[in-house]
C-alpha cells in the first residue's frame, strides 16, 4: 500500500500566517503540522508516500522532510497547480499509485488514540481485499460536515461497519458521524477518481468518489469512538486547540506524540545509528532529547 498527504491549498483561513509559509509547516506545539499526518500513515505501515502541495510550498516541505531516508521511507513530491477537490489527489498521483492500494490523508488532520494502529491496519487489509474504508467521528454539529449513515455502531471487532449512505453537509443528518480526512482505497482508485465530475461548486468531491464505492457495495467505515481524538487544524481556533491538546498529552504522559523517527525506529525501519543522527540534528531541544531517550531505552512504549 502507498500513501498520499494532500497538503495543498492557499490556507486562506489562516492568513496572515500562511502568506509566507505553508499551513502544513506551522507548529502544532513542538512539531510541524505535517509530522502528524505523516505519522498516521506510518502507523498504517506505509513506507512510500507522495506529498502533494502548491508550487510555492512543495520546495519548503521537501526541505523539511527530504527523501524520507531518516524515517526509513521513500517520499515523493508533486505540485498541484490548482486545487480542484480532494478526489483530484488520485488523478494527480496516478503514476505514483500504479497498481497498488492507497491511503490518503489531509495535511491538516491530526488523529490520536490508543488502538489507532489496529484500525488503520484493518482499513489497509480491507483495501487489499478490494474494499474502501472511510473513518467516522462523532460531532455535535453534523450539518457542517460530510456525514455517514451506517448499519450499526458495533465497531469492536475491528472489521468496520457497513456504510449505508454518505451526504455532504446535510440539512437533516442521518447520523452524527462526520467523515474525517483519512481514506483507504483499493487498487484502481485513480481510474475511479477519473470518473468523478465537478460538483456545483466546481470541485472533484471525495463524497462522489465514496458514493461510487458505496454503489458497488465496497464502502466500509471505521468509527473513532471514545478514547480517540480527531482535530482539523485548518483554522486559528482549531490550530490553537490542537496545540493545547498535544501539549497537555505530552506533558501529562511524558511522551511525544507523532515523532516520525521514533515510529520508524520501533517499526524496525531505521537502526540505532540513524536514530542517533536524527537526535543529534535536533540538538538539545526537547524533541532531540526525546529521541535520545528512545535510543537509550528510557522510553519503552
Amino acid at each position: 500500500m502507498k500513501g498520499i498527504i494532500l497538503a495543498g491549498g492557499a490556507g486562506t483561513r489562516l492568513y496572515p500566517l500562511t502568506l509566507v509559509t505553508s499551513k502544513q509547516l506551522l507548529p502544532v506545539y513542538n512539531k510541524p503540522m505535517i509530522y502528524y499526518p505523516l505519522s498516521t500513515l506510518m502507523l498504517a505501515r506505509i513506507r512510500e508516500v507522495l506529498i502533494i502541495s502548491t508550487p510555492e510550498d512543495t520546495p519548503r516541505i521537501e526541505k523539511l522532510l527530504g527523501d524520507g531516508r531518516q524515517f526509513g521511507m521513500i517520499l515523493h513530491y508533486i505540485v498541484q497547480e490548482k486545487p480542484e477537490g480532494l478526489a483530484q489527489a488520485f488523478t494527480i498521483g496516478k503514476d505514483f499509485i500504479g497498481e497498488d492500494s492507497c491511503a490518503m490523508i489531509l495535511g491538516d488532520n491530526i488523529f490520536y488514540g490508543n488502538g489507532l494502529g489496529y484500525k488503520l491496519e484493518a482499513a489497509s487489509k480491507a483495501a487489499d481485499a478490494g474494499e474502501a474504508t472511510i473513518f467516522g467521528y462523532y460531532v455535535d454539529d453534523p450539518q457542517r460536515f460530510g456525514i455517514m449513515e451506517f448499519v450499526n455502531a458495533d465497531n469492536q471487532s475491528g472489521q468496520g461497519v457497513k456504510v449505508l449512505s454518505v451526504e455532504e453537509k446535510p440539512k437533516n443528518p442521518k447520523s452524527n458521524y462526520a467523515i474525517v480526512g483519512l481514506y483507504f482505497y483499493p487498487k484502481g482508485v485513480s481510474e475511479m477518481a477519473a470518473k468523478v465530475r465537478p460538483s456545483a461548486r466546481g470541485e472533484l468531491e471525495i463524497t462522489t468518489l465514496n458514493e461510487m464505492y458505496l454503489n458497488e457495495k465496497r464502502l466500509n467505515a471505521q468509527l473513532l469512538g471514545r478514547g480517540f481524538t480527531w482535530l482539523d487544524a485548518g483554522t486559528f481556533d482549531s490550530l490553537c486547540k490542537a496545540t493545547n491538546f498535544v501539549c497537555m498529552i505530552e506533558q501529562y504522559q511524558g511522551m511525544v506524540i507523532s515523532a516520525p523517527e521514533e515510529i520508524a525506529y520501533r517499526c524496525g525501519w531505521i537502526d540505532d545509528k540513524t536514530l542517533k543522527k536524527s537526535a543529534k540534528k535536533y540538538g538539545k531541544s526537547p524533541y532531540g532529547e526525546h529521541l535520545m531517550a528512545v535510543l537509550e531505552g528510557k522510553v519503552i512504549l
